[in-house]
């Protein structure tokens, strides 16, 4: 509805409208272009690696230079890109699957959004500002401590700016999947993705703060003279690492698990099942979060924990191969006897399953604390978590963006086009990654700049350099095909793959208000009960009447850039008085949008039932 009010008052309106959007439809779409944006700008810092590193002793780029392009890559991929798109996927479909109206605080997830967004301009402005930082994505002190200009710092501000972003809406969708279910949408008839969404919010909420407290300790240490880090004046640069890795090691959770949500709900639509072993399916998700908590430190086997420490972290790591495998196994299983049906979203699924598996193989290699001395910070460890991190949680979103794009859009991707992104980049990651295992096996360390002539590193490099590229092609086939859809790609229905949940039953893309009428649960897989019950959409569960919907606001974006202006007042501070001034008009800017928010009564319109699509939610 407010699409088509925008589309009419032109491009001006339609900006004001995504400036001011408190619509999770719409923040979604954000997200997707702003990771989307991350996701190829870290893409080309990795061919820029792999340029480097195509024959022996390159000159492509510098050392220095490499040391940036490296930790922005690493930085970029797990910050900027795959989080907003995951969020992105989350956004447009959770409210949906559980048969809400909104969010529990759109307000919030604006304000999420535009927070990410300026947090990773912030970080990317290091290029244009003296250099980029240069510690690797895991920042370990004291290297991050000592890196000389102002690289480190702006990692510091853009992650601690972005990071609140993303703790906003770890908080928003946990309290929208308890409080915003529709009726009868108990937990166990919730879809897979919006258990694995679930699970990964209450993740979101313990993890980050971890991140947050050493960033700040690490600021303080650059900014303002502190030693938390400094082993010279009794601080400890092993703590950073234990800070940094209760927050990392979960963020490869954060990222997984919805991925996982979209292969489930992926495979039962195109298999035409129930999900097998749906049960497990859930508490499996829920152990695989339960642990992943408990097995940071196999990041630091060589730091010298001692062999005790050692073993109960080696233990639990392999302990989470259990909950995995389940997984594995169900989707085989909800996939053995389905009436299968071939399609861009069901190859990225279909090839995840084997990919994914020898990630799962080589982490249990590294679970071994014996044989992680010998793998430690060499190529094998590079593959191994690209082939979780591609492997895995790309596929996903590959997979979740060909599924729900017609819901987001009203559009269905381009097959062929779809077929050719899957098959080229399939293949160019599997070239890219497979041989790094034995680059690393043969002794190659990670992070290095050049390698010399006859060591046996060549022909693996120049293997990995050539697939790196056709990774490239497939992305920019897969952006051609978004560009030819949005043109000339025709119109479909609310429900083009004969779905099974809840955000099948209304238009594509959905309205404003999403449902006319809340929907009545009756079942796991909803919508797919009221069909083999011959009805065409969802039971009601209520009267057509009003609709109470949040008003726009500007707030969000206001304060964002507040503390953005702050980052940069923070960050310069020491050196000049503009920066003082900078930090102070920033925190202004921040404070009084939300002392505004705090004052002002908001109290949201109402859309009449006059007004309303009869058909959406019916």
């Amino acid at each position: 509805m407010s699409n088509t009010i925008a589309q009419k008052k032109g491009f001006g309106a339609t900006l004001w409208d995504y400036l001011t959007t408190v619509d999770h439809k719409k923040i979604a779409i954000m997200y997707l272009i702003g990771g989307g944006f991350f996701f190829i700008l870290g893409g080309l810092e990795a061919l820029a690696i792999r340029w480097q590193l195509i024959v022996p002793e390159n000159d492509f780029v510098s050392a220095g230079f490499y040391n940036e392009i490296l930790t922005m890559h690493g930085t970029t991929m797990i910050f900027l890109a795959a989080m907003p798109l995951i969020f992105a996927l989350m956004n447009a479909v959770l409210p949906l699957q559980i048969g809400a109206r909104d969010v529990a605080f759109p307000f919030l997830n604006s304000l999420g959004f535009w927070l990410f967004l300026f947090g990773g301009i912030l970080l990317n402005c290091s290029w244009f500002l003296g250099g980029a930082p240069d510690a690797g994505w895991t920042a370990y002190a004291p290297l991050s401590t000592t890196s000389p200009g102002h690289g480190v710092d702006f990692y510091i501000l853009g992650l601690q700016i972005s990071g609140a972003g993303t703790l906003m809406g770890g908080i928003n969708f946990l309290v929208t999947v308890i409080n915003m279910r529709a009726p009868g949408m108990t937990y166990m008839r919730m879809p897979l993705f919006t258990w694995a969404s679930f699970v990964t919010s209450a993740l979101i909420l313990f993890a980050f703060p971890a991140l947050t407290v050493g960033l700040f300790l690490l600021m303080f240490d650059r900014l303002f003279g502190s030693v938390f880090f400094d082993a010279n004046y009794g601080g400890n640069s092993v703590i950073w690492e234990h800070l940094f890795w209760i927050f990392g090691h979960p963020e490869v959770y954060i990222l997984i698990l919805p991925a996982f949500g979209v292969f489930s709900d992926v495979f039962s639509t195109f298999a035409k099942k129930r999900l097998f072993g749906y049960t497990a399916m859930v508490f499996a998700t829920v152990l695989i979060g339960f642990l992943g908590f408990m097995v940071w430190a196999h990041h630091m086997f060589t730091v010298g924990l001692g062999p005790a420490a050692n073993s109960i972290f080696a233990v639990a790591t392999m302990a989470i191969a259990v909950p995995t495998g389940i997984k594995i196994f169900n989707w085989l299983f909800t996939l053995w006897g389905g009436s299968i049906r071939i399609n861009s979203a069901m190859l990225w699924a279909l090839g995840f399953i084997p990919s994914f598996t020898i990630g799962g193989m080589t982490g249990v290699m590294l679970a071994a604390a014996a044989a992680d001395y010998q793998f430690h910070d060499t190529y094998f460890v590079v593959a191994h978590f690209h082939y979780v991190i591609v492997g895995g949680v790309v596929f996903g979103i590959f997979s979740g963006l060909h599924y729900w794009w017609p819901k987001m859009f009203g559009k269905i991707l381009d097959e062929k086009l779809g077929k050719i992104t899957f098959w080229t980049f399939f293949v160019g990651f599997h070239l890219t990654f497979f041989i790094q295992h034995f680059l690393g096996l043969m002794g190659m360390p990670r992070r290095y700049w050049v390698y010399l002539e006859d060591q046996g590193l060549d022909l693996g490099n120049s293997i990995s350099t050539v697939g790196a590229f056709f990774m490239g092609v497939g992305a920019l086939v897969f952006l051609y095909n978004v560009i030819y859809t949005s043109v000339k790609g025709e119109k479909v229905g609310g429900d083009p793959w004969d779905g099974r949940t809840l955000e099948w039953s209304i238009p594509s893309p959905p309205p404003h208000y999403n449902f006319a009428q809340a929907p009545l649960v009756r079942g796991l897989d909803p919508l797919w009960i009221e069909k083999t019950e011959g009805r065409k959409g969802m039971t009601p569960a209520e009267p057509l009447d009003d609709i109470h919907m949040p008003n726009n606001t500007i707030l969000p974006f206001v304060m964002s850039v507040g503390l953005f202006i702050a980052g940069f007042g923070f960050i310069y501070q020491a050196e000049y008085t503009g920066g003082f001034i900078a930090m102070f008009v920033g925190m202004g800017i921040t404070l009084g949008a939300m002392f505004t928010r705090s004052v002002k009564d908001d109290l949201g319109h109402h859309i009449h039932k006059e007004d309303l699509d009869k058909g959406a939610g019916m």
